[in-house]
């Protein structure tokens, strides 16, 4: 009887571990359109890191997963963020402005052609951040209405890894 129930918690336990990882790190959503290439491809399949901001916040560069304005019913998208709580962006000929000062961004992605609702100053609140898509002249980010704004509520968690297709295995950066 003792050796079954060591067996059962065993079991147990292993089960919990299981269940914590996936919860955790194993979340998957596709990256559906354009907007993020030479990152992400459309159809590719990536991870979630869900813990990093129960714990912490989306930091500059991150590549985040979120549902639009918080529908339930809308896709997520995958964007990186630029712009951080507090912040001050405005876009000047194609280039980002953060709090006044070009923000030089560690890629090289072509300038934009449209600023969109950035051509004015946006001042982001105490829970909003700025996305954009790699792929700056074919993305709807937070340049457009229908996205917006990025309220941390609204944010599943950190894209950390690609699973699909199988040739391009490994971590997103």
């Amino acid at each position: 009887m003792k050796n079954i129930m060591l067996w059962i918690f065993e079991i147990a336990v292993v089960v919990l571990f299981a269940f914590v990882l996936v919860y955790f790190f194993g979340q998957s959503r596709m990256n559906v359109g354009q907007s993020m290439e030479l990152t992400l491809a459309d159809g590719d399949r990536v991870l979630l890191n869900t813990l990093s901001y129960r714990v912490g916040s989306p930091k500059r560069n991150d590549i985040v997963a979120f549902k639009p304005n918080g529908s339930s019913t809308s896709r997520t998208h995958i964007k990186r963020v630029v712009g951080l709580p507090g912040e001050t962006i405005q876009i000047i000929n194609g280039m980002i402005y953060i709090n006044g000062s070009v923000y030089l961004e560690k890629a090289d992605y072509t300038p934009m052609n449209d600023g969109g609702l950035a051509d004015e100053p946006i001042t982001l609140g105490v829970k909003e951040y700025f996305v954009l898509g790699d792929n700056r002249n074919n993305s709807e980010d937070s340049r457009y209405a229908d996205i917006g704004l990025v309220n941390a509520d609204y944010i599943e968690g950190k894209v950390w890894f690609r699973v699909s297709p199988s040739d391009a295995l490994g971590p997103v950066k």
